[in-house]
């Protein structure tokens, strides 16, 4: 995705502007300021797997429910990548990616969240770029994606500010942040 940022001109679509302005405002974050649980779980609805973030949010971070939903992010994101025909120049990228997975899951188990956001934040990039080509490196590409789809748009949205978070530390905010994310490519 556009790390450069100069998709911050396009506004989000009126359905969703609230919600994406609640989770990240226009304006940036106060230093150690960031999203908080309300906001993340509006999203998580406008996203439209409300339902089941708030199920998983409520999940001790060692029940074996959770350990399951895991498990089939995992596979749901093996699968993403292991299924995205590219160009043979691009299957470096792809195989690195997929090698990147698993230390992505160690860090969640780990419970090192503020870590794992940095993480998924470039796991994002990459997958964008394997299913979307060099369009998702353009400015544009928060706007084209709500074309294609307006809660796919909003997703890759919030991947694009996830880099934007600084001092974030390993809360309930961060894991609720992270599991937004992972809710929603678990059903992709």
């Amino acid at each position: 995705m556009n790390r450069d940022h100069s998709s911050f001109n396009f506004t989000v679509p009126g359905d969703y502007r609230k919600a994406a302005e609640r989770l990240f405002p226009k304006n940036g974050f106060s230093k150690g300021q960031r999203p908080d649980l309300k906001a993340i779980g509006e999203y998580a609805k406008a996203l439209g797997i409300g339902v089941e973030y708030q199920r998983l949010l409520a999940l001790d971070n060692n029940s074996g429910e959770l350990q399951k939903f895991l498990e089939h992010f995992q596979l749901n994101l093996d699968l993403l990548i292991k299924k995205t025909w590219v160009e043979k120049h691009d299957e470096i990228r792809k195989n690195t990616l997929q090698d990147e997975v698993p230390s992505f899951m160690m860090t969640i188990e780990q419970g090192d969240f503020a870590k794992s956001i940095g993480q998924f934040s470039s796991i994002l990039d990459e997958l964008a770029y394997l299913l979307f080509g060099a369009q998702s490196e353009k400015g544009d590409f928060s706007e084209y994606t709500f074309r294609i789809d307006a809660q796919m748009g909003l997703f890759w949205w919030y991947g694009s500010r996830l880099d934007l978070l600084n001092e974030i530390g390993n809360d309930k905010a961060s894991w609720a942040l992270l599991l937004l994310g992972l809710c929603y490519l678990t059903n992709f």
